[in-house]
């Protein structure tokens, strides 16, 4: 027996229960028991034919017994129930009131729905004994007789609406228990609508900042996970999630005590206590509790998370979110593998750690078939836990970085939350796995040259500047002694002559400021080991700018210049930013190896990288394969790279038509640049895409 609530609304269809009445262009459903007709394509039609379903076949009461439309006499004006559940087959005596909504609503339209319920239950001679409401994933109920007053709306809740009359269980959801419901996988369109339904209390138009409203919904997605990977035996409910009279207060106080628990179990996943009130702490349960997070396809949540951070990291916070295409083509071409150490010095929210992750988990499909497999799982996942690191200045975005990694199935993440260019010893002492990759001696603070990460795909701040006088580490770092004039430096820095800068000598006066970009590229070079290789996202001022010829020098003495990959004005403009940019390429020489001028460099220009300055898609655009109304598989080519993306179609609700709704993309190899790149390295001769 399906536990699916669309499998019950297929199976009311089938069993003759409802049916679709088409006349002309209108569609129209007729819940046939009480011989009542309502427009189709009203989404909140939807959600009430879904709901009329799982009231047959999960709690168990006859059609005969539930109304549809139902008159709540004494009500001014006139009001209509969605659906009555009544305890006698004349449909006199009223026992639930259900009022039935779109989903996606806000919480204070779901706040006013739970209003108009209880005015409809608690109406004179219709007097219910429970009331719900119903938003797709989001419900709640009540208890609404007499033993409580008609004002209350916390210590009366109920997890779920009883099966068949008797009394409402202690929880809703149970493991594998049948009729009680079970938490579920969800679609990528369900999930963005749940991420934004959680958010929008937790943001609560400005209380918080998106960055720290996003933090907040970290942890409770976190411990939400936890408990959906506690092992439990069948029937026994989860705990996260509201029990029968349990008020906000009690929540707060259970779940903020889970969280303890496992802040215990991972020290280094989150180190601080959960900050938001018990009302809005209450709301997030509501929306989470009945999703299984770990049960959804990783590429759903990774494409409905990403699509949801795609629009919530603009302006102020565009500075810490590479776009996806961008991120996708420099992992392609650093060719990330399982046995490597990587690390993004400037991970924002984590979009180079999870495609490179991405990148991993498709090797492992490639040696083993079976996804659901211990060896599958084992071969990323290892990966993930002991090779992927990031660090972050700003610790808000630091958090929307782990729960990037933590809703990838990964809670043993090495994100740093950290200034990434203090010294690598001060780094080392937060984080013990850093510490050894990089090669440093804990009691001595020496350490070993010859160690250090593999691969290094970053995107670095540009533009601001590092001040010694708030930088102490600064003079540390040799390219603050290699830029010539103002670039880079405060306005009333003496002129400095005494270094040749065209020859790449240091000068001998050491710069007060220097622009983060460029102490950056040292700092690459020191987490790189000998052979090491990165992708960097760099200004086209420190490419071309002679002032700062001596900071080239620098790193073509020190790197071996693989590629350099120019990206159009534009790149970053949906994120706020407007400077011209490129992607450069790097490995680390080894010392013994001298730079030779005969080193051929692969140089590219891209124009189409798959939007425009406004962030509409510019591929070209090939179908591959479709079935009408089910399945679409499409080839989007770019300059970089093509995409084949599969979409899953999405019926239309009220006057929106339906659309096509991607479940999952992969870069096709060897396409666009990364082909012309494959093709360099077999024949490495200088040229000019």
């Amino acid at each position: 027996m399906s536990t699916n609530p669309k499998g019950f609304l297929q199976r009311a269809f089938t069993d003759n229960h409802l049916q679709l009445i088409t006349s002309g262009k209108t569609e129209r459903i007729r819940y046939v028991a009480v011989n009542v007709s309502e427009k189709w394509s009203d989404p909140e039609e939807k959600v009430r034919a879904a709901y009329y379903a799982e009231l047959i076949y999960r709690y168990g009461y006859a059609p005969e017994y539930i109304g549809v439309e139902v008159t709540v006499p004494d009500r001014t004006p006139a009001d209509r129930a969605d659906l009555v559940i009544f305890r006698d087959k004349e449909r006199t005596k009223p026992f639930g009131v259900i009022e039935c909504k779109r989903d996606g609503i806000s919480d204070a339209e779901f706040k006013q729905a739970v209003e108009q319920a209880f005015g409809n239950g608690h109406a004179h001679k219709f007097r219910a004994e429970y009331i719900g409401v119903i938003a797709g994933q989001t419900r709640a109920f009540y208890d609404c007789s007499d033993k409580f007053g008609v004002l209350e709306r916390e210590a009366n809740i109920v997890a779920d609406l009883p099966i068949q009359y008797g009394k409402p269980e202690e929880f809703k959801y149970y493991k594998d228990a049948f009729p009680k419901p079970d938490i579920s996988a969800v679609s990528r369109d369900d999930l963005i609508k749940t991420i934004r339904k959680c958010h929008q209390p937790l943001w609560g138009g400005g209380r918080l900042s998106p960055p720290m409203a996003f933090g907040e919904l970290t942890k409770l997605i976190f411990l939400k996970t936890r408990d959906e990977k506690t092992p439990r035996k069948k029937g026994e409910p989860y705990n996260f999630q509201i029990k029968t009279n349990e008020t906000a207060q009690r929540l707060a106080t259970r779940i903020k005590d889970m969280y303890a628990i496992e802040r215990q179990r991972e020290p280094d996943v989150f180190n601080d206590n959960i900050k938001i009130d018990d009302i809005t702490l209450k709301n997030v349960v509501l929306h989470l509790e009945g999703i299984n997070l770990t049960a959804t396809d990783l590429d759903t949540k990774g494409v409905a998370f990403e699509q949801f951070m795609d629009g919530f990291f603009k302006g102020d916070f565009g500075q810490y979110f590479t776009p996806r295409n961008i991120i996708a083509f420099t992992i392609q071409m650093l060719d990330i593998q399982v046995g490597d150490y990587v690390m993004d010095p400037a991970c924002g929210s984590g979009g180079f750690l999870l495609h490179a992750l991405d990148h991993v988990r498709k090797q492992a499909s490639s040696y083993y078939t079976d996804e659901n497999s211990k060896e599958h799982f084992d071969y990323w996942h290892s990966f993930a836990e002991k090779r992927l690191f990031g660090i972050e200045i700003n610790e808000e975005i630091a958090r929307v970085a782990k729960m990037n990694m933590i809703v990838h199935d990964d809670g043993h993440t090495n994100i740093i939350g950290n200034d990434a260019l203090e010294p690598l010893a001060n780094i080392g002492r937060k984080n013990a796995s850093f510490a050894a990759i990089v090669g440093l001696d804990p009691e001595t603070g020496n350490r070993d040259e010859s160690k250090g990460f593999d691969k290094i795909p970053t995107n670095p701040p540009f533009g601001a500047v590092i001040k010694e006088e708030l930088h102490s580490y600064l003079s540390s770092y040799e390219l603050s002694r290699y830029i010539s004039k103002s670039d880079g430096k405060d306005e009333d820095d003496a002129e400095d002559t005494s270094g040749d800068y065209k020859a790449g000598k240091k000068a001998v006066k050491q710069r007060s400021s220097v622009k983060t970009e460029i102490i950056y590229c040292e700092r690459i070079w020191q987490l790189l080991k000998p052979g090491g290789r990165a992708g960097v996202v760099l200004p086209d001022g420190l490419l071309t700018n002679a002032s700062l010829q001596g900071v080239r020098d620098w790193i073509l003495e020190r790197f071996k210049v693989l590629a350099v990959v120019s990206l159009p004005q534009f790149a970053f403009a949906h994120f706020g930013a407007g400077v011209k940019s490129s992607v450069l390429f790097l490995e680390k020489r080894d010392p013994s190896v001298p730079a030779s001028d005969d080193e051929a460099i692969f140089m590219a220009v891209a124009e189409n990288v798959g939007y425009d300055a406004t962030g509409r898609t510019t591929y070209q655009v090939e179908v591959l394969d479709e079935t009408p109304a089910q399945l679409r598989i499409e080839r989007q080519s770019c300059d970089l790279f093509d995409w084949e993306v599969t979409f899953d179609w999405v019926p239309g609700e009220g006057n929106k038509p339906g659309h096509w709704s991607e479940r999952h993309r992969y870069v096709v190899p060897n396409s666009g640049l990364l082909g012309k790149y494959a093709a360099f390295k077999l024949d490495p001769e200088p040229f000019f895409v």
